[in-house]
């Protein structure tokens, strides 16, 4: 699943078992939230102290995603009700732009490449 906040960009899949190598099955009750970009993970992890603040968020060089913190489903599940329960704004790119500010440029220039491409798909 991809996840688009103002706080930042994440792919949230099942965790695998084991050491988490591909081959190994997955855990459906573990959530691996990966990251481009540190700083989105600690956003998430600082707007939810109390579900992400203790986990580590780990670097995997060389994938697609170098940034994971791994964590329980029913913690995500909240984090996810929160973020929609706090949802309060009617432009989300213009949301980021005022949440994020100057450090965030890049990710909301990359949310309108977004909505670009997905823009095309419904023509």
């Amino acid at each position: 699943m991809w996840i688009f906040t103002k706080h930042g960009f994440f792919s949230a899949v099942c965790a695998r078992r084991g050491g988490g190598e591909h081959g190994q099955p997955i855990d459906p009750n573990r959530i691996m939230i990966r990251a481009r970009l540190r700083t989105h993970l600690e956003a998430l992890q600082n707007r939810f102290p109390d579900l992400l603040g203790d986990h580590e968020i780990q670097e995997f060089a060389g994938t697609d995603y170098a940034f994971r913190i791994f964590v329980a489903k029913s913690a995500w599940s909240k984090v996810l009700s929160d973020l929609a329960e706090e949802t309060d704004y009617d432009n989300f790119k213009s949301e980021v732009a005022r949440c994020q500010g100057e450090t965030g440029a890049a990710y909301e220039r990359s949310l309108h490449d977004v909505w670009s491409v997905m823009y095309r798909l419904q023509r």
